[in-house]
């Protein structure tokens, strides 16, 4: 796929439904990113250990069980394709929460020039994993910061379908609400297809106006089969 075909892919999608549901829930599922050859290609480069710069394994840091790996660069042209072609789209939706929220909008208007600023922040490492679960595996809520440069939304794309590859394994989002009980989101996401995400708090209304909800993210108990998803995350780590 050219970087072309994959901005008119991306694009093509009904994004004032995502804004509208990332504003209602924090999280928005988004069409089909990736045909099924594509995810199958991106799947199997995880074995390809030379793509990667590290691997983690959860159980032994405590984030759950399974495994994740951090590509290494440069990365593959989808990846990067995918990730160039979605910054624009997500770049409104940052700078409006920011305005919400009284914050500064730090993030310029292209990619190539945020992840400068992020590698001048001392965050120069490819943050871009691919995941892979089997089945009893988990994730824990956590957030993806790694240093003072944030963009506040992430994507995570599937590679495998469920209901067919793998039972359980739903995407799992918990925001903390002002003064009231934690919500709970759970999503299983089309093979292929995208979910974006907040990537630590978002904007919720209050009677003083806008607050800053916290927001985790994970992944439930994977029962059956192997489930493995892309992470597209928008800055850089220290």
């Amino acid at each position: 796929m050219s970087s072309t075909r994959t901005a008119d892919r991306v694009s093509a999608g009904d994004w004032p439904r995502i804004v509208e549901e990332l504003d209602a829930y924090g999280c928005a599922p988004t069409h089909r990113l990736l045909t099924a050859a594509q995810c199958r290609s991106l799947a199997e480069a995880y074995d390809q250990a030379t793509r990667f710069r590290a691997t983690v394994d959860m159980a032994r840091y405590r984030f759950g069980s399974g495994q994740y790996r951090y590509f290494a660069e440069p990365l593959p042209d989808l990846v990067r394709e995918l990730r160039a072609a979605l910054y624009p789209l997500l770049l409104p939706i940052a700078r409006d929460w920011a305005a919400r929220l009284g914050r500064p909008a730090p993030w310029p208007d292209t990619l190539k020039e945020w992840l400068a600023r992020c590698q001048d922040a001392g965050q120069a490492r490819c943050a871009q994993i691919l995941l892979r679960y089997g089945p009893g595996d988990w994730n824990a809520l956590h957030r993806d910061v790694f240093g003072e440069a944030v963009f506040p939304l992430q994507v995570v794309v599937a590679l495998d379908a469920p209901g067919a590859d793998y039972t359980g394994g739903e995407f799992l989002l918990v925001e903390q609400r002002p003064r009231a009980q934690s919500r709970g989101t759970a999503t299983l996401i089309p093979q292929g297809h995208g979910l974006v995400f907040t990537t630590r708090d978002r904007p919720v209304a209050s009677r003083r106006g806008w607050s800053a909800a916290p927001v985790r993210h994970g992944v439930s108990t994977v029962r059956t089969g192997h489930r493995r998803t892309l992470g597209l995350v928008f800055h850089d780590a220290a």
